[in-house]
């Protein structure tokens, strides 16, 4: 899925529509050490095995988001943009 790189739209803080930079939007890295992880690691751990994992289920696609910065005022907005979709999010080269 191609997007151009300088989009038209609403700004909530300009109240009114300016081009905004479009930036997509990647995931940070989780960290170890959160309780989720360290409930999950306590889980697994021991002589049972493998008590909780994965459910099988067919893969949907996920939301694409891009984040978008205003050019006047330098807001920045997340949105997602299309919907779920296998297809990455891309910039326009041209």
């Amino acid at each position: 899925m191609k997007i151009s790189k300088e989009i038209r739209v609403f700004c909530p803080k300009c109240n009114k529509h300016t081009p905004h930079k479009v930036k997509i939007y990647s995931k940070k890295q989780e960290s170890g050490l959160n309780i989720g992880n360290r409930r999950r690691a306590r889980k697994l751990k021991g002589y049972i095995g493998k008590v909780k994992g994965a459910a099988t289920s067919k893969k949907a696609g996920k939301h694409q988001k891009a984040m978008l910065e205003c050019a006047q005022c330098g807001y920045i907005v997340e949105r997602v943009l299309g919907t779920r979709t296998k297809k990455k999010l891309e910039l326009k080269t041209g």
